[in-house]
């Protein structure tokens, strides 16, 4: 891995813990009609999926069905006005964060949701002023796991994707990385689902904890 210059999270499920919210959303619709909490674990394992996944996981309905549609309009305002109540960084980011920005590397984030959801989080929590880039589906014509919000990222930055180290919990974001021509970390503590294996998503690294991405920039900031 050559001298890093930059590196670049995914948020939810790599930089951010967000389930909390996601399932707290859910738990409201229901008991707005007399339903039961739902399983965490239930909405853990879908998160990568998005509102659609979410809520289907939360009612165990038809997506083709009247009711849908509503719901998920519905989930997606709800979440608007809670995004950042139990969202927290993961165990051990805060610290990299503070490796990272002592090293005078730059960081930001690439996510696929939409800008106005993840500025507010990022805002909310502090990162808005100390993340160097946010790159989201509205600023770019395709998505991961397509490059071009990674190059659109790098462009910002104005680095080399291949001086850049992209953290991702998703088969989504490595390919994204790697189509760009960055280095990629996949991470196995994000929301990743049962079946899924990252060890097949050809990462350059993979990591247990945030803190374990610290041997992995001592090498690339010395060369080696």
């Amino acid at each position: 891995m050559r001298r890093l210059s930059a590196v670049l999270f995914d948020l939810d499920g790599t930089l951010l813990d967000s389930a909390p919210d996601f399932v707290a959303v859910i738990d409201a619709m229901r008991a707005a009609r007399e339903l039961p909490p739902v399983e965490e674990a239930r909405i853990r394992a879908v998160v990568s999926g998005g509102a659609r996944a979410m809520v289907l996981a939360g009612f165990d309905i038809d997506p083709l069905s009247d009711e849908f549609e509503p719901l998920r309009l519905e989930f997606l305002e709800r979440y608007l006005d809670n995004c950042a109540i139990k969202s927290c960084l993961y165990d051990g980011m805060h610290e990299l964060l503070e490796d990272i920005e002592a090293a005078r590397l730059k960081w930001g984030v690439v996510t696929n949701k939409h800008v106005r959801f993840a500025a507010p989080i990022l805002e909310r929590l502090g990162l808005a002023e100390r993340a160097a880039v946010l790159v989201c589906p509205d600023h770019v014509a395709r998505s991961k796991p397509d490059p071009e919000p990674v190059l659109l990222a790098c462009r910002q930055l104005g680095v080399d994707p291949a001086s850049v180290l992209f953290v991702g919990d998703d088969l989504r974001d490595i390919e994204s990385g790697r189509a760009a021509g960055t280095k990629t970390a996949a991470v196995r503590y994000g929301y990743i689902h049962p079946d899924d294996n990252p060890g097949h998503w050809g990462a350059d690294v993979i990591v247990d904890h945030p803190l374990e991405l610290r041997s992995v920039l001592e090498r690339a900031l010395c060369g080696c």
